[in-house]
């Protein structure tokens, strides 16, 4: 009889090569240009981040104003601030009303200016 060994071996992992080339490529200089379809996906997410990001800041900054305004109103020993917290609170809910209709504004106008260019972009695409 012969003595030979067999052996196998296997290392081969999915999520661990997956992860390799993650951090490889966060360190690796850019190779490729951005494709048609990711440069339209890019225009797209762009419309919406900038009227987000106003909005809610006009939000939170009128919920904290409300609060405030609220704090005024209620509060024992404070009835020299009772109208001014009314105004306050007003004022507050003003700005949380008007958080919405500026996000839309915003997102029509940030539209209008990217319409050209998403159109050729899809147009592109779609040939």
């Amino acid at each position: 009889m012969e003595d030979r060994k067999e052996t196998f071996t296997y290392t081969y992992s999915a999520k661990e090569q997956e992860e390799i080339k993650k951090i490889r490529d966060k360190y690796a200089p850019p190779t490729k240009e951005e494709t048609s379809m990711e440069q339209l996906r890019r225009l797209d997410a762009s419309a919406t981040k900038g009227a987000a990001v106003v909005s809610l800041i006009v939000g939170i900054i009128s919920c904290l104003l409300f609060g405030v305004g609220m704090c005024c109103t209620m509060l024992p020993g404070w009835e020299q601030y009772f109208i001014p917290g009314i105004v306050v609170g007003v004022t507050g809910i003003g700005g949380i009303v008007a958080a919405y209709p500026i996000y839309n504004y915003m997102v029509k106008r940030k539209r209008e200016k990217l319409a050209p260019e998403i159109m050729r972009l899809s147009d592109e695409l779609m040939k």
